[in-house]
C-alpha cells in the first residue's frame, strides 16, 4: 500500500467502527463495542506510527483525494473545494498522538463505563471523535480544516452531554457549544478572508502567496487601514482562542468536567484543545507575517497561564483542578506561539498531551475507588490502597511541574527561555507570568496530591457521617467500602502514559526544537523574530545535551520555583492544615474574586445571556404581541370588522332602499356617459 492510501485507511477506520458501534450496538454483544472500535483505533495508532517513521525518513505527500465541489468565481477564476491530505513530520507527529491518547481512553473506559446502560454509544462517540480529530491535522486545505474543526465540536458536545438526563451535563454541552460558536465565528471569517484574498484555499498555494499580500491593507472601518495579515491572522486566532479555551472564551472548558472522565482525558487534556495550538502553528507562514498578530496571541496566552492557575489553587473538585491546570498549559503554548517559537508550542502540546491523559485517567482512578466521590477534602492516604493509581499520579504531577528530566521540564523549560528570549511587544509580561505560573502550577497540583495520596483518611470520617454511626471503620463499616484499586482495563492504561510522561521529553528535544523535525512544516522568520535562534544558540553552547538541560535546570529560578510551590502546599496541607482556612478568612475578598472566577460566568450571563433574553423579550412584547398579533393579525381583524360595520348599514334588507339606491346608481352612471360623449 502507498502512504496515500494508508493515510485513507487511518482515518476510515474510526469512522467506520463508529458507524457500525453507533447503528448496531444494540444487536451486537456488548463487548464487541468495545472489540470493534479499540481494534480500529489501535489499528490507526500503528499505522501512524508507520507513517511518522516514514516521514522521518525524508518521505512527505500532499494532495488531495477527492472534489467535493467546483465554484465559479467569475472574473476571479475558478475554485475548488477539495478533501486532500498533507503528511509531514507535524500531521505525522499528532497523528501518532491522536491515536495513542485515544487507545490508551478507549481501553479505559472498558472499566470506567462498565456499567453505563450508554455503553455502546458511549464507544461509538470517541472513535468518531478519533475521526474527526484525524481529519482536522492530516487537512491540506481550509476547508477539512474547519470541517474537522466542527466535527471535534459536535462530537465535544455529545460527549459532554453524555449523561443527558443531568441538567449539569446539558448546561455544560450547550454552553460549550455557544462558546465554541463565538470563536468559529471568527475563525470563519479568517477562512472568508483567506478565499477572498488569496483565491485559494489550498494550504499550499495560500503559504506560497502571502509574502506577496503582506504590504496589503484592507479597510473594515472607513479610512482606517488595517494589514491584511494582521486581520486574518488575528480572525484565525479567535477560533483558536474557542476551541484551546483561551481568555476570554475558556469559560466552557472547566463545566464540560461533566462528562465521563475519559472524555476529559482525550478531548479536554490531548486533543481537541490542543486544536487550535496545532492551527497556529501550521499557519506559521501567515502569523509570521505580522508581529501584532503574534503580540496578541502571546498576551492571550499569559494571561490564560498565569490568572487559569490561580483559579486552580481553590478548587476541591479533582477533575476541576486538572481541568484549570489544562487551561493554564494552554496558555503556555500560546505564550510560545506568540513568540514565534511554534516547535516548542507543539513540543509541549505532545508531552503535555501524555501526563495531561495520566493525571485525568488517574483522576477518575480515584473517583471510581472513591465510589464517585470527587471532591479531595474528602480524601486522603489513598496511597494505601491505590498504589498504582498513585505513583502514576505522581509521575504525572512531576511532570507538569517541570522537575527536571521529566518530559514537561525540558518543554515547559523551553517556553519560558522562548518568552526571555522573545523580541515581540509583551513578551516581558508573558516571561513574568509563565514564570509565576510554575509556583502556582506546583502548589496546586501538589495541593491536589497531598490531599489525595497522603494525609488522614478522611473519607472515613465522610463515611462515619453518612451512616449516621457513632463508631468508625472496624465498628459496622465493610472493608468493601474502602477504596480500592480498579481493574488492570484502567491500571494499564496509567501505566503506559506514565512512561513517555517520563521519558518523552528527554528523547524528542533535541530533533524537535533545534534539529530538523519541522524543517518544511513550520516557518521561522528568524531575523525578525530570533527567539528560537536565541534558544538554540543556548542549548547548543551552555547545555549541550537533555542531560545538560536537565543537570542545569536544578540551578535555574523555575526550578526554585516550583520546589517553593511544592514545599508551600507540603507545610500548608500536612504539616499545618489550618493555615489555609485562616488565610481564606484574610483574604476574603481575593478568595470571593477566585471563586467567582473573575465574574467571566456572571458577566456572560448578565450582559450576553441577559441581554438575549432582554432583546428576546422586547422583539416578543412589540414585535410579536404588538405589530404581528396587534397590528398586522387583530388590526386586521379590527378593520375587516369596521369596514364590514360601515358596508352592513347598507344592507337593510328594506326594498324601497334598494330601489333608492339603483336610482341614484343609474343617475351617476348616465351623469358620468353624458360626461365622456
Amino acid at each position: 500500500m502507498t502512504l496515500p492510501q494508508i493515510s485513507i485507511l487511518i482515518v476510515l477506520l474510526p469512522l467506520v467502527a463508529a458507524a457500525v458501534v453507533g447503528l448496531f450496538g444494540r444487536k451486537l454483544p456488548r463487548a464487541a463495542a468495545h472489540w470493534l472500535t479499540i481494534g480500529a483505533v489501535g489499528a490507526a495508532f500503528g499505522l501512524s506510527a508507520y507513517v511518522l517513521s516514514a516521514t522521518l525518513n525524508g518521505y512527505t505527500f500532499n494532495g488531495n483525494l477527492y472534489t467535493w465541489l467546483n465554484s465559479s468565481l467569475g472574473a476571479g477564476g475558478d475554485i475548488q473545494f477539495n478533501v486532500g491530505f498533507l503528511i509531514d513530520n507535524l500531521s505525522a507527529m499528532m497523528m501518532v498522538v491522536v491515536t495513542f491518547v485515544s487507545l490508551m481512553v478507549h481501553i479505559y473506559t472498558i472499566g470506567y463505563m462498565a456499567e453505563d446502560p450508554g455503553y455502546s454509544r458511549f464507544f461509538s462517540y470517541i472513535s468518531l471523535f478519533t475521526f474527526s480529530m484525524l481529519m482536522l491535522v492530516m487537512s491540506n486545505n481550509f476547508m477539512q480544516l474547519f470541517f474537522g474543526w466542527e466535527a471535534v465540536g459536535l462530537v465535544s458536545y455529545l460527549l459532554i452531554g453524555f449523561w443527558y438526563t443531568r441538567p449539569t451535563a446539558i448546561y455544560a454541552n450547550l454552553k460549550a457549544f455557544l462558546v465554541n460558536r463565538v470563536g468559529d465565528f471568527g475563525f470563519l471569517l479568517g477562512i472568508g478572508m483567506v478565499l477572498y484574498y488569496f483565491g485559494s484555499l489550498d494550504y499550499a498555494s495560500v503559504f506560497q502567496a502571502a509574502p506577496v499580500l503582506a504590504g496589503t491593507q484592507v479597510n473594515i472601518i472607513p479610512n482606517v487601514p488595517w494589514s491584511l495579515m494582521t486581520v486574518t491572522c488575528i480572525l484565525l486566532f479567535i477560533g483558536a482562542m474557542g476551541k484551546s479555551a483561551q481568555v476570554p472564551l475558556h469559560v466552557w472548558l472547566p463545566d464540560s468536567m461533566e462528562g465521563p472522565t475519559p472524555i476529559s482525558a482525550l478531548i479536554h487534556a490531548a486533543t481537541m484543545v490542543t486544536a487550535g495550538i496545532f492551527m497556529v502553528a501550521r499557519m506559521s507562514p501567515l502569523f509570521e507575517l505580522s508581529t501584532t498578530a503574534l503580540s496578541f496571541v502571546m498576551i492571550i496566552g499569559a494571561i490564560t497561564a498565569l490568572f487559569m492557575g490561580f483559579l486552580g489553587i481553590i478548587q476541591n473538585d479533582i477533575k476541576r483542578v486538572v481541568a484549570y491546570s489544562t487551561l493554564s498549559q494552554l496558555g503556555y503554548m500560546t505564550v510560545a506561539l506568540g513568540a514565534s517559537a511554534y516547535s516548542v508550542a507543539i513540543f509541549h502540546l505532545m508531552t503535555h498531551a501524555f501526563f495531561k491523559a495520566l493525571l485525568f485517567l488517574a483522576a477518575g482512578s480515584v473517583i471510581m475507588g472513591m465510589h464517585h466521590d470527587q471532591d479531595i477534602r474528602n480524601m486522603g492516604n489513598l496511597k494505601k490502597y491505590m498504589p498504582v493509581t498513585w505513583i502514576t499520579s505522581l509521575v504525572g504531577s512531576l511532570a507538569l511541574i517541570g522537575t527536571p528530566f521529566f518530559a514537561g521540564f525540558y518543554s515547559k523549560d523551553s517556553i519560558i527561555e522562548a518568552a526571555k528570549f522573545s523580541n515581540i511587544p509583551g513578551s516581558g509580561f508573558a516571561y513574568f507570568a509563565v514564570l509565576a505560573g510554575v509556583f502556582v502550577t506546583a502548589f496546586y497540583s501538589f495541593r491536589l496530591y497531598f490531599l489525595v495520596f497522603h494525609g488522614k483518611e478522611k473519607w472515613r470520617e465522610v463515611k462515619h457521617d453518612a451512616h449516621h454511626d457513632d463508631h468508625g471503620h472496624h465498628h459496622g463499616l465493610t472493608p468493601q467500602d474502602d477504596p480500592h484499586e480498579p481493574g488492570w482495563v484502567v491500571k494499564l492504561p496509567l501505566i503506559l502514559l506514565a512512561i513517555p510522561s517520563l521519558v518523552i521529553g528527554y528523547i524528542a528535544i533535541e530533533p524537535m526544537l533545534f534539529g530538523s523535525f519541522f524543517k518544511d512544516a513550520i516557518m521561522v522568520d528568524a531575523v525578525s523574530h530570533p527567539a528560537m535562534e536565541h534558544l538554540s544558540h543556548h542549548y547548543h553552547e551552555i547545555l549541550h545535551s537533555p542531560a545538560g538541560m536537565a543537570l542545569h535546570g536544578v540551578l535555574t529560578l523555575p526550578f526554585l520555583l516550583a520546589v517553593s510551590g511544592v514545599t508551600l502546599a507540603w507545610f500548608f496541607y500536612m504539616k499545618r492544615p489550618d493555615v489555609p482556612a485562616g488565610l481564606r478568612e484574610r483574604f476574603n475578598t481575593i478568595y470571593q474574586i477566585l471563586e467567582n472566577k473573575y465574574g467571566f460566568d456572571s458577566f456572560n450571563e448578565r450582559v450576553f445571556a441577559g441581554g438575549a433574553r432582554w432583546i428576546g423579550n422586547k422583539l416578543w412584547q412589540i414585535g410579536d404581541v404588538q405589530l404581528i398579533d396587534g397590528a398586522m393579525v387583530n388590526g386586521t381583524a379590527r378593520l375587516v370588522g369596521r369596514i364590514s360595520g360601515i358596508i352592513r348599514q347598507l344592507q337593510s334588507g328594506l326594498i324601497y332602499h334598494y330601489a333608492f339606491a339603483m336610482i341614484i346608481g343609474v343617475f351617476l352612471f348616465l351623469t358620468f356617459f353624458i360626461k365622456i360623449n
